[in-house]
């Protein structure tokens, strides 16, 4: 578990596991996918489950509040190829009746430092996040979250639908994630 206490509320982030099939299903109303495509079958909301339990480069993670335990939402990261390297890509989404508290900003600078610790063991030298250009809020996290916009790229998400995206970045070979306003 990792905890960071940046921001009003305290977050933990708790690994993935069996029993958290759970949040996925939550997290798959049309308001939280509209800007990933819309809500999932439940055979891909299994498939994509079954994923994050598995071992993977990478990992996924539960967001709880750390006073209380609630779980409030969920983050990870993964890799990707992008512009010639493999760098580390990653995304949450926290429950619409915690959204507005920071809560997202707080768990993607908790994340870019469980990140960064493991960065040194693999050489991947960038966490990058591809939120939509018209997606306020998750562009607002990254902001708060100490990442660099570094411009705009096209993407297929899901695939066969294409979208803009920021490219936003942190280097993970620097110091921690910087909290700003």
């Amino acid at each position: 578990m990792d905890e960071r206490a940046t921001g009003v509320e305290q977050v933990r982030l708790v690994p993935w596991a069996e029993g958290d099939f759970w949040l996925l299903r939550r997290a798959n109303s049309p308001a939280m996918t509209e800007q990933l495509g819309g809500p999932e079958s439940e055979e891909k909301l299994a498939d994509r489950h079954r994923r994050y339990v598995e071992p993977f480069a990478g990992r996924m993670y539960r967001v709880t509040l750390a006073d209380t335990g609630e779980t409030v939402g969920s983050i990870g990261y993964w890799e990707r190829e992008w512009r010639g390297e493999t760098v580390w890509e990653t995304g949450w989404g926290i429950l619409p009746e915690f959204q507005g508290r920071g809560l997202a900003a707080t768990a993607a600078r908790a994340l870019v430092d469980v990140v960064r610790q493991r960065a040194g063991h693999d050489g991947h030298p960038a966490l990058h996040a591809f939120p939509k250009v018209e997606h306020a809020a998750s562009n607002g996290v990254c902001r708060k979250a100490g990442f660099t916009l570094l411009g705009q790229a096209d993407f297929e998400y899901p695939k066969g639908n294409p979208i803009r995206s920021n490219d936003w970045y942190v280097d993970l070979r620097t110091g921690p994630a910087a909290a700003t306003g």
